[in-house]
């Protein structure tokens, strides 16, 4: 006798962006996915339009797909342009989310909310779920009023911390992807030193999301990367993993770099919370640029580069 299974009917934010394609992708087997986006149309799922600055749009969208689990990727995530249009980013980041978490309690609908590293300070390391938050740029204060946004009005919710996401993407670039382009065309990299993150491979943080989802599990969790790592160093393991040109890595210190927005130090997620109660558990870095090259070599992405 044939069993029908109900599929969950998700709604994933931001499902054109670098984790958003990829979760989409991977959910879409599984799962009635609505792929909510702005300008890209997304490749996988039922693409849905929605403006996270449109108030009215947010809760139409919503309340037409009455979806089962919200996973609220969508966000203005660029550090400095936060830091340049502070209003966008506090409407995108915190009072969106207040819509969607409102929307979210009354049709009784699983809230995952992804955040960031950098609602901590970077003074110190490692950090635990409930320690105490304290961001020091315009993205970091935004993000965090959204996690608060998410505590206060749905009922109930995740609120997943990851760090410094990399991964392949149709157009977007991230760390290593970046670092391979440039240096195929025989340009020097500079990459600080003293800026310590816990790198996430995005099929990884992907395969957490999915299980968060699935068993609807509560509160605040980091799901970042498990490794503890200098920018400066996962770019020498990225010119080891690829066999660059090691001549083309320069180090610099922060304060060299023309940022506008300040930056943590070390905002190391402590993933021992995920590793504990999850299936899927955080990867080493080891673990995860092994992967990525796999990925790599599969799409031939580094024989494209190299005919830049």
């Amino acid at each position: 006798m044939d069993i029908n299974v109900v599929k969950l009917k998700i709604l994933v934010t931001g499902a054109s962006g670098l984790v958003g394609h990829q979760l989409v992708k991977d959910l879409s087997s599984s799962s009635d996915v609505y792929s909510c986006y702005n300008k890209s149309k997304p490749e996988f799922g039922n693409p849905t339009k929605m403006d996270l600055l449109n108030h009215n749009m947010i809760s139409d969208v919503l309340l037409e797909t009455k979806p089962d689990v919200v996973i609220h990727l969508g966000a203005m995530t660029g550090v400095d342009l936060c830091e340049k249009e502070q209003s966008n980013a506090f409407e995108i980041n915190s009072k969106a989310t207040k819509i969607i978490a409102e929307k979210c309690k009354e049709l009784n609908s699983f809230l995952i909310y992804v955040s960031t590293d950098y609602v901590f300070d970077g003074f110190s390391n490692m950090y635990k779920e409930n320690d105490t938050s304290n961001p020091i740029s315009t993205y970091g204060k935004s993000k965090l009023d959204g996690e608060k946004m998410v505590k206060e009005f749905s009922s109930d919710w995740c609120i997943a911390r990851t760090s410094t996401p990399f991964g392949i993407h149709p157009t977007k670039k991230s760390f290593p992807i970046w670092i391979i382009e440039n240096v195929k065309q025989k340009k020097q990299v500079n990459i600080v030193t003293d800026q310590i993150t816990s790198p996430t491979y995005v099929p990884n943080l992907c395969e957490m999301l999915k299980e968060i989802s699935e068993k609807n599990i509560n509160g605040i969790i980091h799901t970042s990367g498990a490794t503890s790592i200098s920018r400066y160093r996962m770019a020498e393991l990225i010119f080891e993993k690829f066999n660059l040109d090691i001549t083309l890595l320069n180090k610099i210190s922060s304060d060299k770099m023309n940022w506008i927005a300040k930056r943590p130090k070390n905002s190391t997620l402590d993933t021992s919370l995920a590793n504990s109660i999850l299936d899927k558990k955080p990867q080493s870095i080891e673990i995860s640029l092994n992967q990525f090259a796999d990925e790599i070599n599969s799409n031939d992405i580094n024989n494209n580069y190299s005919e830049n």
